[in-house]
């Protein structure tokens, strides 16, 4: 691949639309039979539809069990691209679900709750990452694929939690790269490769919530527990974690791991496929400053719900729409990372 310029970047921006009723919606939610049962009917509705359900590591348990595919966004994307699936319902949140429409664009995408967004997402609007971008004309810029269709479009090269520290290696010493938008993830990718990176200041506001010296209790109250983090953890935080990686290279350290007692450093919905796949352990959530968990579930991947999972498919709505425009601007930096990661096993391709 050609890096002696950056790649070009879109002079406007089209924008990327939910289509639905939010008010309507809530109503509705509050109108359901409390005695229908949401599983029987969930499953009816998608063989109807022909629908595949994808959920995230970090929704709630229950919608987790009745999903098709459970895991990271982008490989959640790939394998439903991947299936005959006509409709795509995504339980996560926006910007998961705007990737799952760029790489299936022939189908339809659902989102449980369209109000289902990202901090890490909102602290990097377009419109400002543009003027970032025109400081520094002679980067390339790399971003996380925690963003939004708009950032995807005015970026380079899109890249993972996992293959991040890849992608910059491959990038010439001699180029300037900026990274985006999460500050603590392109720190710790500097810290790794050596690279001097311009770094956007985004951050998400469920890694910020940990505490380093509730952790420091915690770990003294359980010297046993090895400590599993998550990559946008500050790096005071980092410092005293036995592993990092994204949530599958998680999931994949403690079950294969020696140990029987692990502290988890991330949203704590990856604990219940922890608990799947290695009953036997004991799984501790990462405390707050107030030497709890409970400040660390996302609380826009809260926002999805059985009774929300049942109305979007009911219903077909919300809706994600990608304009052509900017699909194909978006597309371009996500194929520029799976050729730039033909080497890495694609399970390992994750967010």
């Amino acid at each position: 691949m050609d890096f002696a310029l950056p790649f070009s970047a879109p002079v406007s921006l089209v924008s990327s639309k939910v289509l639905g009723n939010a008010p309507l919606q809530a109503e509705a939610e509050n109108q359901i039979d409390p005695t229908l049962d949401l599983e029987a009917e969930i499953s009816r509705l998608k063989k109807d539809m022909n629908a595949v359900i994808l959920a995230h590591y970090y929704q709630d348990g229950d919608i987790q069990d009745l999903a098709d595919f459970v895991g990271d966004s982008l490989d959640l994307s790939r394998k439903a691209a991947n299936t005959d699936a006509d409709v795509i319902v995504f339980c996560g949140v926006k910007f998961m679900a705007e990737t799952a429409k760029v790489l299936s664009p022939q189908k339809l995408v659902l989102l449980p709750d369209e109000k289902a967004g990202c901090s890490l997402e909102q602290s990097c609007p377009p419109a400002d990452f543009k003027v970032f971008r025109e400081k520094y004309p002679d980067h390339i810029a790399v971003t996380y694929i925690n963003c939004s269709a708009e950032i995807k479009a005015l970026s380079d090269i899109i890249c993972t939690s996992t293959n991040a520290e890849q992608i910059i290696r491959q990038i010439p010493k001699d180029q300037p790269i900026i990274f985006a938008p999460d500050r603590h993830l392109g720190a710790y990718i500097s810290k790794k490769t050596g690279r001097d990176m311009v770094l956007w200041q985004g951050t998400c506001v469920v890694h910020e919530q940990f505490s380093v010296k509730e952790m420091v209790k915690l770990k003294t109250i359980h010297p046993d527990a090895k400590v599993a983090a998550h990559p946008e953890c500050p790096e005071d935080l980092l410092k005293h974690a036995d592993h990092i990686g994204s949530t599958s290279s998680l999931l994949k350290y403690v079950t294969e791991d020696s140990a029987q007692k692990y502290i988890i450093a991330t949203e704590p919905g990856i604990i219940h496929q922890m608990q799947k796949a290695a009953p036997h352990k004991e799984f501790i959530g990462a405390p707050g400053a107030d030497g709890k968990c409970s400040c660390n579930t996302c609380p826009f991947m809260a926002l999805n719900t059985m009774e929300k999972l049942y109305l979007t498919m009911k219903n077909k709505t919300p809706a994600i729409e990608v304009p052509d425009t900017l699909r194909a601007q978006a597309l371009l930096p996500l194929d520029r990372m799976l050729k730039m990661s033909q080497n890495i096993p694609t399970s390992k391709i994750s967010t």
